[in-house]
């Protein structure tokens, strides 16, 4: 199964073939790093994606398309606690302005195993502005993996959008 990629510093999208490897993250909603966790292996974003994509698509199959954004939000969040992923909800980013840090300026969905960015949307069409909403959300956080997950689709697999901010290869 392919999904689309957007390629960051092109500006092109293209499609990139999923794998099945696996990993073996575990931890909590809004968990920090801590003495227990510091040792874990770093997790890969391409890998730590497919159980997050996982994720998605059996919460979809369990709501289908019909409900409102926070529906998703909660039933994503019990899902990735539920399989074990270490990850923030609801983030908020400062950014800097001439010097001025202004503090929670966007509010991310999600920060998963510190690695990759999850913005979901419950949209009859994705819009461009989507694409570059979480693409301002790589660069203000400093992660190169974006999911865009719209589950307005008929078949989540649609609704999927990888946004990368930098060289593939660093994925």
């Amino acid at each position: 199964m392919a999904f689309p990629l957007l390629h960051a510093a092109r500006g092109t999208e293209d499609t990139a073939a999923r794998g099945t490897e696996d990993t073996a993250a575990r931890g909590t909603e809004d968990t920090k790093v801590t003495k227990d966790t510091e040792g874990r292996l770093a997790v890969r974003p391409n890998e730590m994606s497919y159980k997050v994509i996982g994720a998605a698509m059996k919460v979809h199959s369990a709501l289908g398309s019909g409900l409102l954004e926070s529906a998703y939000d909660k039933c994503l969040s019990l899902e990735l606690r539920r399989i074990g992923l270490q990850f923030q909800h609801q983030v908020r980013l400062p950014m800097n302005y001439e010097g001025v840090k202004l503090s929670a300026a966007y509010c991310v969905d999600f920060i998963v195993e510190e690695c990759i960015v999850v913005e979901i949307k419950c949209v009859e069409k994705l819009l461009p502005v989507h694409k570059a909403q979480l693409l301002s959300y790589l660069k203000l956080s400093g992660h190169k993996l974006g999911l865009l997950l719209n589950f307005k689709v008929p078949h989540m697999r649609d609704g999927i959008h990888r946004i990368i901010n930098g060289p593939e290869s660093e994925l």
